[in-house]
Parts: C-alpha cells; structure tokens; sequence
C-alpha cells in the first residue's frame, strides 16, 4: 500500500551531547500516531545516563544529572527497553518516523552495542522529514530545524526539545508532507525508504562540495542513512 503515513511509528532521543559515538541517553520516545496524527500508543523514558549531562544539554532539553540519576532508568535498561520498542513497531510492519534519522538510529546502535544489547539490523522502514522535505522542497531558504520545518508544514510544536513532543510534531509534519506532496510521495513504504538512502546520499554530497568550496576544502561528512 502506499499509504504509508496512515500510521506511524515516531521515535525521538534526547542526550549529553552531539557526538553520536560518544554522548549517551537522557530521555527518549516511541509511539504510534493514526491516520489523524493521533497518538494511540506511546512509550516515554527518562534515563540515567550513567554520566554527567553537560550543563550545555541540560540547558536544551532541561534534564539535569541529579534528576536524572534520581528517577531515571539504569542506561542498559532503558536502551534495551527502547530497541525492544522500536523493533516490535517494525515487526508489525509499521514506518517508524525520525527526524535527521542517522542521529537518533545510529546513537541508539552504539548504546545497544555497549551495553551488550542486539541492536537493531537494518531498521527500516524509516522516515526521515528532514531528508523528504529536502528532496521535494530543495530550494526552499532557510533552516529546517524541526520547529522550522514544523512551522512551515502548519504542526504545532510546543514543547521543543522534549522527546515526546519531537517525536510526535515529527511524525504529524511526516503526514503533512505527504499531504503536500501526494503525488510525488505516493509510494510504498519500503520504496520510500530506499529512495531517502538515495536522498541523503545526495544531499550530503552536495553538502559536502559546497563546504569545500566555501569554507574548507577538506570537510567530508557521511550521507549513509538511516544509522551510520
């Protein structure tokens, strides 16, 4: 069917930092939204990451490491909670939305592979509105933050930086786009997903030869998609 944005999974992370080889879960969610963009299922984790959380994190998603360590979750398991989660979406043959994907897949795989945990093979299919929107959209100006692009679609967004509200604003502006965008976007679900690996490795391309031009001709980034 190509109706793929009836319903959806949506997945988003909040962490200690940028880096996804190094920075660690703070909170995290999974849910299902219906055709509506309705939340009929969701899964909310607060996490102690085990580490201190930068004063620089905390100041984006407000979760300091006392309250962390004092009502979170041990990181093992909470991320064995949360692949658990995500797998059993996929299993059901569900999209699981995401936005800028390779960030919250790739550090949830490197969290399952420290703790010891299968991470999960392959995921997929995923969503990623960032990669749609700039495929679709390409010359529009501006950033594409997703309070951005949320704006832009018409999707309230009222608790940035909260992994419920992310995920959830992230997978109503999926919907959205595939309003926008019917016909272009009136694939199967596994199509999609190859065409945004496609995409991505695209859009960094071209990425990467506008900051070798502008700023640094050395600069490389990867478009692997959707973990890294």
């Amino acid at each position: 069917m190509s109706n793929w944005h009836e319903e959806l999974g949506v997945f988003d992370l909040e962490t200690t930092g940028i880096d996804v080889e190094t920075s660690r879960i703070v909170s995290a969610h999974v849910g299902l939204l219906n055709a509506e963009g309705l939340v009929i299922q969701r899964n909310d984790w607060l996490v102690d990451p085990g580490v201190e959380i930068p004063v620089e994190a905390t100041a984006v998603h407000g979760i300091s490491t006392e309250h962390a360590r004092a009502r979170g979750l041990p990181a093992g398991q909470a991320v064995a909670q949360i692949v658990s989660a995500l797998r059993a979406v996929f299993e059901r043959g569900t999209p699981v939305v995401a936005y800028n994907a390779p960030y919250d897949f790739t550090l949830l795989n490197r969290e399952a592979l420290r703790y010891g945990i299968v991470p999960l093979s392959a995921p997929g299919p995923v969503i990623d509105p960032l990669v749609i929107d700039r495929a679709v959209d390409k010359y529009r100006k501006g950033k594409r933050t997703l309070e951005l692009t949320a704006l832009f679609y018409g999707v309230d967004l009222t608790d940035a930086h909260d992994a419920g509200a992310d995920a959830i604003a992230a997978g109503r502006v999926a919907q959205a786009i595939a309003r926008a965008h019917a016909e272009e976007l009136a694939l199967e679900a596994a199509e999609l997903h190859r065409r945004q690996v496609q995409w991505s490795l695209e859009q960094a391309e071209d990425f990467q030869a506008y900051m070798r031009r502008e700023h640094n001709p050395l600069f490389t980034t990867s478009g692997a998609w959707p973990v890294r």
